[in-house]
């Protein structure tokens, strides 16, 4: 049988797996429960388990065993991430998150049991393999950075030489129709930083803004300035998004406060627009502070690189989707999303791409559907199979055409 219709067959396996990491999602770094529930999946299967010392990941190397391969067999990587989200799930499925306060909002259920099912697959084709696969089950994707922690640690060269290509893949609940996988070569995905300010003045009488340093109006307009810096500062063909998702200050309205607070997320698709944002906006600030006879302090954090798919790379999971699923289903987006991704790390050091398969329930409308994230945001189970099917595809095809010297 081909690999999916074997994938198939394990459809009510796969999705019974995602519904356990579902019920139980963890956050961040720090994700026993996780890694127990991966290791179970594993169990038996001819893989080389190494576990994270700085966080609870798991990197498992399976030996191809065909004959005749060469010492310097070629090796490539698969990743999933299995954290979730501090938001508070509301989608009223049966399977809906067990513990307050914590949701698989972005789809990384489907991606770490999609990644086991795929493990199951491979095992069964071990000694047709030419080469090695390492499958990277990832913790704290969700701003933890989890990818560098495990490229540290040496997940890019688990099978004892680096990873020729590597692979990822991720759900979304809405921007196409159910079942669409997309891809692009070059910038997919933004770059992502963080700001962090705090604005220090002098506190008093609401009644006597004169005889105090009022910080609340100081952020207030530092808020305001930065979006206008961004349309005067900015080529609107290289964009910039700056979203303030933070904005402390106070404790009662007749108070002027001692300090106001706001924190943003910044997302860039250059190098030259990261940069020019990393010194422009410290300096915008610093000279409304000054006008407002504040204090003012900018943390300005680096955060995830771009995600920049290998065009080859990319073509080769385009052609085996193609073969796979037909060309209906497959989508190459003109731009870039503003989300942003570790897997950046792993694309800046080994040759890889990164696709997108649409989990959208079957029947809603995709352009309304809620977003990942959203505590209303649905995943719909018919996609396990196939993006399992093509995790051990691209693996499998890989290898075949770099032994084979193409």
């Amino acid at each position: 049988m081909s690999i999916a219709a074997d994938a198939k067959e394990m459809q009510a396996e796969i999705a019974r797996f995602r519904h356990e990491l579902h019920q139980e999602p963890e956050i961040g770094l720090d994700l026993p429960r996780t890694q127990e529930k991966v290791l179970k999946a594993l169990d038996g299967l001819p893989f080389e388990i190494t576990l994270g010392e700085s966080t609870t990941s798991v990197t498992a190397v399976l030996r191809g065993g065909a004959p005749g391969a060469s010492p310097e067999k070629p090796v490539v990587l698969l990743r999933a991430d299995m954290d979730g989200l501090p938001v508070q799930e509301r989608t009223g499925v049966e399977f809906s998150s067990k513990l307050d306060g914590a949701m698989h909002a972005c789809g990384h259920d489907l991606h770490t049991s999609m990644l086991a099912g795929a493990a199951t697959l491979l095992a069964e084709r071990r000694h047709q393999l030419a080469g090695d696969v390492v499958l990277m089950f990832q913790p704290g994707e969700e701003g933890f950075d989890g990818a560098g922690h495990m490229i540290r640690e040496g997940v890019l060269d688990a099978a004892g030489r680096r990873a020729d290509a590597a692979y990822g893949m991720h759900v979304f609940s809405s921007l196409e129709p159910y079942g669409q996988f997309c891809t692009k070569p070059g910038v997919m995905m933004s770059a992502s930083d963080g700001l962090y300010v705090t604005v220090l003045g002098a506190g008093g009488h609401g009644s006597a803004p004169h005889a105090a340093k009022d910080p609340v109006t100081a952020a207030a307009e530092m808020v305001t300035a930065l979006q206008v810096m961004i349309t005067r500062q900015f080529n609107m063909f290289d964009p910039v998004v700056l979203t303030v998702g933070l904005l402390q200050a106070g404790t009662k309205r007749n108070v002027i406060p001692e300090s106001a607070r706001f924190e943003a997320t910044i997302r860039t698709f250059s190098e030259a627009s990261r940069e020019k944002m990393m010194s422009a906006i410290p300096q915008l600030l610093k000279g409304i502070a000054s006008a407002h006879g504040v204090e003012v302090d900018v943390d300005y954090r680096g955060e995830y690189p771009m995600t920049v798919t290998d065009e080859d790379e990319t073509h080769t999971a385009e052609n085996v989707i193609s073969g796979m699923f037909g060309d209906s289903r497959l989508s190459r987006w003109a731009t870039p999303i503003s989300g942003s991704e570790d897997f950046s790390r792993v694309l800046a050091e080994v040759p890889g791409t990164f696709v997108g398969l649409s989990a959208v329930p079957r029947g809603v409308d995709h352009a309304t559907s809620p977003f990942n994230h959203s505590p209303y945001a649905t995943f719909d189970d018919g996609v396990l199979s196939d993006g399992a099917a093509l995790y051990a595809e691209l693996a499998v095809s890989r290898i075949a055409t770099l032994a084979a010297g193409n």
